[in-house]
C-alpha cells in the first residue's frame, strides 16, 4: 500500500451481527489493534484507525483535517485538491 501512496488506513473486527452470520472465531485485542496502528504510522501511514468497530470510512473528515493542519505546520504548500485525493486513496484490509 506504501508503495502506491495510500496515506490513511484502517483495522477493524468483524463482528457477528446475527447468528444466522458467520461467526468470529477470534477477538484481537486492543493491544494488537494498537501493535498494528503504530506499525502502520511507522510505515509512513499519515493516518491509521485501529480497533474492534473501526471501519473503512471511520472518522475520515477528522483525518482529513488533521492531516492538513499537519502537513501546513511542516511548512507544506498543501492545496485541498492535494488533501482530498491523498485521504481518498485509503484502504480498507
Amino acid at each position: 500500500l506504501r508503495k502506491v501512496n495510500t496515506d490513511v488506513v484502517t483495522f477493524g473486527q468483524y463482528m457477528q451481527p446475527t447468528k444466522r452470520h458467520m461467526k468470529v472465531h477470534n477477538y484481537v485485542t486492543p493491544a494488537v489493534f494498537e501493535t498494528w496502528r503504530q506499525r502502520a504510522l511507522d510505515m509512513g501511514f499519515l493516518y491509521c484507525a485501529s480497533g474492534p468497530l473501526v471501519r473503512s470510512s471511520y472518522k475520515a473528515g477528522e483525518a482529513f483535517i488533521e492531516n492538513v493542519i499537519k502537513k501546513r505546520k511542516a511548512g507544506r504548500d498543501v492545496t485541498m485538491v492535494e488533501d482530498v485525493g491523498e485521504v481518498s486513496k485509503g484502504v480498507n484490509i
